[in-house]
């Protein structure tokens, strides 16, 4: 059953997911956020945390790169299965890259709602319920595919590491029929930073992966 909580002096027509207790938002003004939403630069807003649901707008679950997921709202100009860059304003140097799941009807553009996972990976008590964030689009992973597809394996490969950063390196014909793309990641633990570089080696007449790995980097 669908039902939401109101924030403090504020009203939503709709909101499909339970969210921790909440606190008062701060109060901003919606005329100077949404010019740069829609630019897609860098916005401050809030995250709340939900623990997901079956089906989404998306049809895309939120198990997907280990729950390092997220709900935006349907005014937004995020995309399905889009990536983002989230970044805690209290806590320097805690940011992760979630996947975008699912949309909600009638919520702002300049909040977000975090997977529970994804909620403490940066940091934050979900206790609070809400904290202060910076969101990126990472437009340049949107244009790598085979970048998404190594970031779903080091996500997975890595379950107690969030990834905060990307790099495509390079990409080399091998073959009429084999194309090698590498690209690094970093991940952050709450002991230690750690880059691995991913290859995939691919078909690019079939879209078909021939084979691919993972290699921690030292400095």
């Amino acid at each position: 059953m669908y039902y939401y909580t109101p924030f403090v002096g504020t009203t939503y027509p709709y909101y499909p997911y339970p969210v921790a207790p909440q606190v008062p938002f701060p109060t901003y003004q919606e005329a100077s956020v949404y010019p740069f939403v829609t630019r897609q630069q860098n916005i401050e807003g809030q995250a709340t945390w939900t623990e997901g649901g079956r089906v989404t707008q998306c049809n895309i679950p939120w198990s997907t790169n280990e729950y390092m997921t997220a709900a935006v709202g349907d005014n937004a100009p995020y995309q399905c299965g889009q990536n983002l860059k989230v970044r805690n304003l209290s806590m320097p140097g805690r940011e992760i890259i979630i996947t975008v799941v699912d949309k909600v009807p009638g919520y702002p553009a300049n909040r977000i709602n975090l997977h529970r996972r994804a909620f403490i990976a940066l940091g934050a008590d979900p206790n609070i319920g809400v904290m202060d964030v910076e969101i990126t689009p990472h437009l340049e992973l949107e244009k790598e595919k085979w970048g998404k597809y190594l970031l779903e394996i080091v996500q997975s490969a890595y379950p107690n590491y969030s990834v905060t950063d990307y790099n495509a390196i390079d990409k080399t014909s091998i073959s009429a029929d084999q194309t090698k793309e590498t690209f690094d990641y970093i991940l952050q633990s709450q002991q230690e930073t750690i880059k691995v570089r991913g290859n995939v080696i691919y078909n690019p007449n079939t879209d078909r992966v021939i084979s691919f790995d993972l290699k921690e980097m030292t400095e």
